[in-house]
């Protein structure tokens, strides 16, 4: 046979001889772990991926750097950094093994992978082994040079994340602001002389009100069709989506900013070019706009920081879908909230039985067929504070599909104008819809967290807020007019709760 350094030779660029120092690391679920390297003064972590199951990490590890050549005795007792390859990561381990050392890392400059092997060669592996980035080596010896201080370590991944709270947050706030945004729409419209309830599909300030089942029945259809066709032309479709979105929340965005500056009673100065009237302060607004969503387009696979962003363009694009698509009555609202529930359940639930890899179609379209592409901008993304090891591999996010918020604001929306065509000072059907939205999403978030899985939040957020906006109209003895929406009549004194 041939000689064990022969073999240790061809499996790499670059070794290194790292010094054994006791150390025991907590034990995860996860894949991922830190490797922190530190010379006294500077200290850098890096991503490294282990198969917990097959080599457990539980020690510290000494690094020097060593040249492309070793021998045996040189191997013996301490842990080698090697390239990845094409052997088999059991193949190294073993010939890793039988000289001696006592951990491999593997560097690689591809996607990084979980370490596993056949079923027959897991006894055989007795040192622990994981993937790195080469680039994080390279990385490390400029920084370092020789003699650095490594540990290998794994923290405990936490299932509760202060991303929720973060989550839950914009969720409730943005919500509460599209529905007193329609609210005071529907109050400025009543107060200009414009009559209520668009009976004509269509209000002077530019909304459209949603009033025909069918229609709500097409729509639900379209959106059916839509999510199937780009689960089978993801590729294509994903950047017509993505410049789609660009022009609506910047449009969304400049909208929302516009009405801010309107309620502080921001003036602007207008001025006229061949019979074209222009305002500055639209002018301003509309450049800024623009200029946030190209600098989303332009940078949309930054995840350090692109979320940031894109999580405002999200929340205009929220508040003013909210603004501007009105349902006319009780009606159609449950009509609709009803169909999206179970659009929601089936392509969650169900649409995994048909998939060829048991995953959900809603969770494929959502997050991107390859982790690497491009994902559709239609989630609210937070970062997951607590997983540092994640992190570093890749940023982790705790998400929530816009339709979670845009479907139940809708219902919010409407309770907020019939606020306002009963006179009701104290919004009581705002208020407790909302208040129902937010029990929605605590009790979406618990499940998901006691279930370890996610959930169509839709399945608890539909019933909370329909059932609550019923029994407030039932005990205020409104359900009729609540029901019908838009045969209301304009009350007097507001009726005690």
């Amino acid at each position: 046979g041939f000689k064990s350094a022969w073999y240790l030779l061809q499996l790499t660029n670059i070794c290194m001889k790292l010094e054994i120092i006791t150390f025991i690391s907590q034990q995860i679920n996860c894949q991922e772990a830190i490797l922190h390297i530190s010379n006294g003064n500077t200290n850098r972590e890096y991503c490294i991926v282990y198969n917990q199951s097959w080599t457990p990490l539980n020690f510290d590890l000494y690094i020097t750097t060593y040249p492309n050549w070793i021998s045996p005795d040189v191997v013996k007792g301490k842990a080698l950094v090697v390239m990845r390859g094409d052997c088999d990561f059991s193949h190294k381990a073993l010939v890793a093994q039988s000289l001696g050392a006592t951990t491999l890392l593997i560097a690689s400059n591809n996607t990084l992978v979980t370490p596993s092997a056949n079923d027959s060669e897991y006894a055989k592996v007795h040192i622990p082994l994981a993937l790195t980035r080469y680039r994080d080596f390279l990385e490390a010896q400029q920084v370092f040079g020789e003699g650095m201080q490594v540990q290998l370590y794994a923290p405990p991944h936490s299932k509760i994340d202060p991303s929720i709270a973060v989550m839950l947050l914009i969720a409730i706030v943005t919500v509460a602001l599209g529905g007193y945004w329609s609210g005071a729409c529907e109050r400025d419209r009543l107060n200009s002389g414009t009559e209520g309830g668009g009976g004509d599909g269509k209000a002077d300030s530019g909304e459209l009100f949603l009033y025909s089942p069918l229609k709500v029945v097409i729509f639900v259809g379209l959106m059916c069709g839509m999510l199937v066709l780009m689960y089978f032309f993801y590729n294509v479709l994903v950047y017509i989506i993505i410049a789609i979105f660009c022009m609506a929340s910047a449009s969304a965005l400049f909208s929302c900013l516009d009405a801010v500056m309107e309620k502080i009673g921001c003036g602007t100065v207008s001025f006229s070019v061949r019979n074209w009237n222009f305002s500055v302060r639209s002018l301003i607004l509309a450049a800024v706009c623009i200029s946030i969503a190209v600098v989303w387009g332009v940078y949309r696979n930054e995840d350090r920081w692109i979320w940031i962003l894109q999580d405002l363009l999200g929340i205009a694009f929220c508040l003013n879908f909210m603004k501007t698509i009105s349902l006319s009555n009780f009606k159609i609202c449950v009509i609709l909230l009803s169909l999206l529930l179970v659009y929601d359940v089936f392509f969650v639930f169900i649409t995994p039985f048909f998939t060829k890899n048991g995953v959900s179609i809603m969770v494929q379209v959502a997050l991107g067929p390859d982790a690497s592409g491009e994902k559709l901008p239609v989630v609210m993304r937070v970062p997951r504070f607590s997983a540092w090891a994640q992190n570093l591999c890749g940023m982790q996010f705790s998400i929530l599909g816009y339709g979670d918020i845009i479907v139940p604001g809708l219902l919010v929306a409407y309770c907020s104008r019939f606020d306002v065509w009963i006179n009701s000072r104290r919004k009581v059907y705002f208020i407790s819809c909302c208040i129902a939205y937010l029990l929605g999403m605590i009790m979406t978030f618990a499940v998901m967290l006691l279930s370890g899985m996610g959930q169509p939040a839709l399945l608890y957020l539909v019933p909370f807020t329909l059932i609550t906006s019923a029994v407030v109209a039932g005990c205020r003895g409104e359900m009729r007019q609540f029901w019908a929406g838009t045969n209301y009549e304009v009350r007097g004194p507001e009726k005690i709760f």
